[in-house]
């Protein structure tokens, strides 16, 4: 496919791809598998699970996952940036951990219906302009079976604060929770729970599709 094919609205870090988990890893003081494992749990992951990763970024979140659910649980992850995939597949590989990444944008997620058990979509939705929040929303419930789960998680938005260097490396932008809330409930989803994640300013939201639409 050529590089127009995953054309979206929202922004694709790529110059970011090579040196992404350095400074995560800087900046988050070494926390960074901390937050994907508490990302995890928050989502209440279970062996055996079927997963997508939008907006995986370098994939680690993706296989923080994939040890979660175990040897029979799938996990694939997307980012319409092709570098951030490159970098992600790689890491896959080193750690031989079997996580499917490919390109692809969250308007048109190359997936059948009632693919997945859990979708995350962290760190992404302040990336994208409105109209493409409520279509990337719509795909992901499209994609999910009735009963599974998506945890959106990002930056809350608020008075930045002195010293706040996670929420500063991703400097593009927050998202308000009521925003978020209501982004999901006007999608079909049912809010679960709502809680800070304990590093920064990241804020998660977890909900249920439960295929009434």
């Amino acid at each position: 496919m050529t590089e127009s094919t995953f054309a979206t609205k929202g922004l694709v870090l790529r110059s970011h791809a090579r040196y992404y988990d350095f400074f995560a890893r800087l900046l988050t003081l070494g926390h960074g598998s901390t937050v994907h494992e508490c990302l995890v749990d928050l989502a209440r992951l279970l062996p055996d699970e079927r997963v997508l990763d939008v907006g995986c970024g370098t994939g680690s979140l993706a296989l923080a996952a994939k040890a979660r659910v175990g040897p029979n649980g799938t996990v694939h992850g997307i980012d319409a940036s092709k570098e951030m995939i490159e970098q992600a597949s790689r890491k896959a590989q080193r750690r031989r951990v079997a996580v499917v990444f490919r390109i692809a944008t969250v308007e048109a997620l190359p997936f059948p219906d009632r693919s997945f058990d859990v979708v995350f979509s962290t760190l992404m939705l302040h990336h994208l302009p409105r109209s493409v929040r409520r279509a990337c929303a719509g795909e992901i419930a499209r994609v999910l079976r009735p009963g599974g789960r998506i945890l959106m998680a990002d930056f809350r938005a608020q008075t930045r604060r002195r010293g706040d260097w996670l929420a500063r490396f991703h400097r593009h932008g927050s998202v308000k929770v009521e925003e978020v809330h209501e982004l999901l409930a006007s999608t079909g989803f049912r809010v679960l729970e709502s809680s800070d994640v304990g590093v920064g300013n990241l804020h998660s939201t977890l909900a249920t599709w439960e295929g009434n639409r």
